[in-house]
């Protein structure tokens, strides 16, 4: 029987367009860094930072460290003439963005079943962003209260999804093998990759990210309602 469930944020326990929600974020970010860089230079590097975190295969390095490197040297820019500005944003603006959300109650109900039940429960949100930024959305969710054992952040990990480097840094940062993990999400290229390290997949319904290729083995899926009886009734993969 798995122990660990490994439930996605963005789309998952907390509804939301991701694009409207990325293009939102770039908007309202962009023009407030405007004194100190041009925001289309800004956003360029922004994007370079993110793309060279996703391709980083280097567990010295934490994805903060990654996106530093690149973004500081596209911008020609030290850490201190923009961080602290950066600081602000993420501090006083991003969480004006929950209206960008859509919580739900059953978040919480989902992840307190599988409490409940008897599975250890961790955030396995893709590590693009900083943990304030993470912090936030967990209290959007209503589920900044649970115990997870662990949230992914950038400051801490090294690797981003759909790398599978990621979820196996999770498994043994939980010493589990991914054989004990069920990982829950709405992006079938970006969670459900972990079916091939042999974890069981639920992909939830209602904001369901599919590029199309690669395919991957998805065991069961259903809105979070779903989920949550399947939880309680111990069906499926969830025995």
């Amino acid at each position: 029987m798995a122990k660990v469930i490994l439930f996605d944020l963005d789309g998952t326990l907390l509804p939301m367009d991701t694009h409207q929600f990325i293009n939102h974020y770039i908007k309202e970010l962009a023009p407030r860094v405007g004194h100190i860089v041009e925001p289309k230079k800004f956003v360029q590097a922004l994007m370079a930072g993110t793309e060279a975190m996703i391709k980083n295969v280097e567990p010295a390095k934490t994805n903060e460290q990654v996106f530093e490197e690149t973004f500081l040297a596209m911008t020609s820019l030290k850490r201190d003439e923009i961080w602290p500005t950066l600081d602000e944003f993420y501090d006083t603006v991003f969480p004006t963005f929950s209206h960008m959300t859509t919580p739900s109650k059953k978040a919480k109900e989902v992840v307190e079943e599988a409490v409940k039940q008897g599975f250890r429960v961790a955030i396995a949100t893709n590590p693009v962003f900083p943990k304030v930024a993470i912090d936030h959305r967990l209290n959007w969710a209503g589920i900044d209260d649970l115990p997870f054992e662990l949230v992914t952040v950038y400051e801490e990990l090294s690797f981003t999804k759909p790398n599978v480097e990621y979820y196996l840094d999770i498994c043994e940062r939980l010493r589990v093998e991914p054989t004990d993990c069920i990982m829950i999400g709405n992006d079938v290229q970006e969670d459900m990759v972990t079916s091939t390290l042999g974890m069981n997949t639920f992909l939830v319904e209602g904001n369901v990210i599919d590029r199309g290729e690669p395919h991957y083995h998805i065991d069961d899926r259903g809105t979070l309602d779903d989920l949550y009886e399947k939880l309680a009734n111990r069906q499926g993969i969830f025995k």
